[in-house]
């Protein structure tokens, strides 16, 4: 089941926290690199930082979620992740699946991964994204960007 996290309860937040940073060193690993920011994030932070969050749940276990932004007719993909524990299960596609049903007001959709996380960039691709470009970020890590129209 699918449903809106309000990110500004300290609990919920947690919970967040809980799925986001097992999730994330995945990432790091594939990236070689842990200079991602999610992983630097506190409840605080989560809490602060203005973004939609909604969460699949096995069994009322929060297991991946969603954050977004829409600003200007785009969608903004700040984070999609999943418990390692629930990989390979689908969820990230449900969570994606969701956002573009149930949300309005965008015509495009964008999200960023790390250059090495190959599968991210595959499952982007396979869902209809289509890489704009790279940025380098630092001299060991590169972001990809990718887009969508609607």
């Amino acid at each position: 089941m699918i449903k809106r996290i309000d990110i500004t309860n300290p609990k919920l937040a947690m919970e967040v926290l809980n799925v986001q940073i097992p999730s994330y060193k995945v990432e790091a690993a594939l990236i070689d690199s842990d200079e991602i920011p999610p992983l630097k994030d506190t409840v605080d932070t989560l809490q602060q930082c203005g973004e939609n969050f909604f969460g699949y749940y096995i069994n009322e276990e929060l297991s991946g979620v969603i954050s977004i932004k829409i600003e200007n007719s785009v969608m903004d993909i700040h984070r999609l992740f999943v418990h390692p524990l629930h990989f390979r299960k689908g969820i990230a596609k449900m969570l994606l699946d969701f956002i573009q049903t149930n949300k309005k007001g965008f015509e495009t959709i964008i999200v960023s991964t790390g250059s090495k996380n190959l599968p991210a960039i595959k499952f982007y691709q396979k869902n209809g994204f289509s890489k704009i470009k790279e940025i380098k970020v630092t001299e060991h890590l590169s972001l990809t960007l990718f887009n969508k129209k609607i």
